[in-house]
């Protein structure tokens, strides 16, 4: 493989981490199973999760988007190393912040690792497996509020002018 090569193989598994993230935060759960090989896994060991294949990686993805009022993930470069096997396999790790705040009102700030598995295939490089490993976990009730979140309380969200962004 040359430099230029694997180069190219390196950005291609850090847009695919990045893409898991934005398919994960915009709830595109169709779009998140389709990053992984059709035998593709998640697997969450702390929290007694695993979700198998296409229909599992939906299936997670819906009932984490059913039980969260706010999730926001931010996923962090990592490493990645080619298999000997031939330029096809590869395993990394990304590292992994996460605000969440579930429907019942408990709050987490995750820090953890993405272990993972990856694959070229004729679609570009997939996930074969994700395990997550939480490395450190914050369960103090989270003190700000998502715009979604003080619209349901009823209070102002932030300042804007019609068909603008909002203001800093």
């Amino acid at each position: 493989m040359t430099d230029f090569h694997t180069i190219a193989d390196r950005v291609a598994i850090d847009a695919l981490r990045a893409e898991f993230t934005d398919a994960a935060m915009m709830n595109d759960h169709e779009r998140l199973a389709d990053l992984f090989t059709p035998d593709g896994v998640v697997r969450i060991p702390d929290a007694g999760i695993e979700a198998v294949g296409r229909e599992g990686l939906v299936a997670l993805g819906r009932q984490r988007e059913g039980r969260m009022d706010l999730f926001v993930q931010t996923t962090h470069p990592g490493t990645v190393r080619f298999g000997e096997s031939g330029e096809d396999t590869a395993s990394g790790r990304a590292y992994i912040s996460e605000l969440i705040r579930t429907r019942d009102g408990q709050s987490h700030r995750n820090h953890g690792i993405y272990h993972d598995t990856y694959r070229r295939t004729a679609d570009g490089w997939k996930f074969t497996e994700r395990v997550y490993e939480i490395r450190y976990l914050d369960t103090t009730p989270l003190g700000g509020s998502s715009p979604a979140g003080r619209a349901q309380e009823g209070s102002p969200g932030p300042a804007t002018t019609s068909g603008s962004r909002p203001t800093a």
